[in-house]
């Protein structure tokens, strides 16, 4: 490996990975569910987090609508 590198030379380029980015929100749960998928994410090792993320990627993906009751 060189122990001197001529970035100034290097082509740049865009992040492949800059579209599957998450960006951090504060929301507001209710504690029925936050429980549902902390013991969810005992079961599958995933953290919560991620599952809900997953969940709601999921709907998103298959463009599932909601009912308000």
């Amino acid at each position: 490996m060189k122990k001197e590198y001529a970035l100034s030379k290097m082509k740049s380029r865009k992040n492949p990975y800059a579209k599957m980015l998450k960006k951090q929100i504060t929301i507001r749960m209710g504690v029925d569910i936050i429980e549902y998928f902390q013991k969810q994410a005992g079961e599958t090792g995933i953290s919560y987090q991620n599952l809900i993320n997953l969940y709601l990627r999921d709907c998103v993906q298959s463009h599932r609508k909601f009912a308000v009751r």
